[in-house]
């Protein structure tokens, strides 16, 4: 049986912030998309667990010129995500044939443990690397080092599946077996796994 590692954005679940957080900036808001820009850009630095939800939520309020409550905030920040059925048809597929599952991904503790109980079939998955509590973020070498030792991965035997170049890039350094996932052609991914799978 061989081990994954699921990146979750863009690859379990797709995410669309900028419609969700739009509604927050006032009607005459000089620069709606430089607010929406530079509210993404220190996303990282979120993720990375080096600022805290309640200091992030106050600056991303600042930026967005918002009076709204932290809990308005957080359930915008939340309710961005449509479940990419293709993928989680394969996961379920993977968790019955015996493969171990991990999660590895960048992420927030707005979003954890929010989507994990709000979306059931990731109980399919035996554990996660979540960014921001490791105290660092992919493409960090890091992240990388750390989901090796946590669950002794061997790299050349762990399939590994990213949707951004970058973190596939770092992944490779480690000899991980690596997809660069797009959503928009699932049918890639399921022919790099069946060749994987049956080698």
């Amino acid at each position: 049986m061989a081990d994954f590692l699921f990146d979750i954005g863009k690859v379990l679940l797709d995410f669309n912030f900028e419609a969700s957080l739009k509604s927050f900036l006032p009607p005459d808001h000089l620069d709606p998309a430089s607010a929406l820009s530079e509210l993404l850009a220190e996303k990282d630095e979120f993720e990375s667990g080096r600022i805290s939800v309640s200091d992030y939520t106050d600056w991303a309020l600042a930026i967005l010129g918002s009076t709204a409550s932290h809990e308005a905030f957080h359930h915008a920040w939340r309710h961005i995500f449509t479940p990419n059925e293709p993928m989680w048809k394969t996961v379920r597929t993977l968790h019955a044939n015996g493969h171990r599952l991990i999660l590895f991904s960048n992420t927030n503790a707005i979003h954890c443990p929010w989507i994990f109980e709000t979306y059931s079939e990731f109980s399919l998955f035996h554990g996660a690397i979540l960014s921001y509590e490791v105290d660092s973020i992919k493409p960090e070498p890091e992240i990388y080092r750390h989901a090796i030792e946590k669950y002794s991965l061997t790299p050349s035997q762990t399939l590994y599946i990213d949707d951004l170049p970058a973190n596939i890039a770092t992944g490779k350094q480690f000899n991980f077996i690596t997809h660069q996932y797009d959503l928009q052609n699932h049918q890639a991914f399921e022919q790099w796994l069946e060749s994987q799978l049956h080698k």
